[in-house]
């Protein structure tokens, strides 16, 4: 059976990977942070085994890894979702808000990564980095967001290059605006309007990622390493 294992899996689009690839017959684990009730119940729910950690630990992501090794005895898959974000303008952000983001946007996927390929080169396994729309064409009021997300994109064509001799493949999805807990600074008109300006007429869903992401991780993308996957809608056209 394919294994698998998700960071930042608890909530919003993590959760949904984890409903969707574990309907689909995966064994996954998935990490979370904070949301242990929330954790809790998604593993209940999926068979998904939860683990509590903060990606942004060095020691913290070799117990996660280290763990579903134990657990799976090889290791197929890694996402990394982990994610947060930050709103407002650049001249009023604490540089405190910024090194959050880079440790847990950046940093967390790097070390995740690390720890995993040599498992996934067992395996000639595959890597999916969860980037966003605005690390393609940057968003206003989001830019140390968007250079975090857009780092995971150029790490990806970097380490593909890198791995792909091994068998590996790495790619990344980036999402549109996604209407989960992400998106709470925003109104319902700024959602509307957001929805209004994609040329699809709607917001993306945590399933449209969900798709995008079974068609990276599984054997109809068996060709395409160090691409990223847009799921926008047209919104950056």
């Amino acid at each position: 059976m394919k294994t698998m294992l998700i960071t930042g899996g608890a909530r919003g689009i993590g959760a949904q990977l984890v409903r969707h690839f574990a309907a689909a017959g995966w064994r996954v684990m998935f990490c979370y942070q904070h949301s242990r009730e929330a954790a809790d119940k998604l593993a209940a729910e999926t068979g998904a085994i939860a683990f509590c950690c903060d990606v942004r630990q060095e020691s913290q992501v070799k117990s996660l890894v280290g763990e579903a090794i134990h657990t799976f005895r090889h290791l197929d898959a890694l996402i990394c979702c982990a994610g947060v974000a930050w709103s407002g303008l650049m001249e009023d952000m604490p540089a405190e808000e910024y090194d959050r983001l880079a440790d847990t946007n950046q940093r967390g996927a790097f070390l995740c990564v690390r720890e995993a390929l040599p498992h996934l080169r067992e395996s000639r396994g595959s890597i999916l980095l969860v980037s966003s729309m605005w690390g393609v064409v940057g968003a206003s009021c989001e830019a140390a967001y968007s250079a975090t997300k857009a780092a995971l994109q150029c790490m990806a064509r970097a380490l593909a290059k890198e791995v792909g001799p091994s068998g590996v493949r790495v790619n990344c999805v980036a999402p549109g605006a996604v209407d989960t807990d992400m998106m709470a600074a925003y109104s319902e008109a700024d959602k509307q309007a957001l929805a209004q300006d994609t040329p699809l007429g709607r917001l993306c869903t945590v399933q449209d990622i969900a798709d995008a992401a079974d068609f990276l991780i599984g054997p109809r993308a068996s060709f395409i390493t160090g691409q990223t996957l847009v799921v926008d809608g047209g919104f950056t056209l």
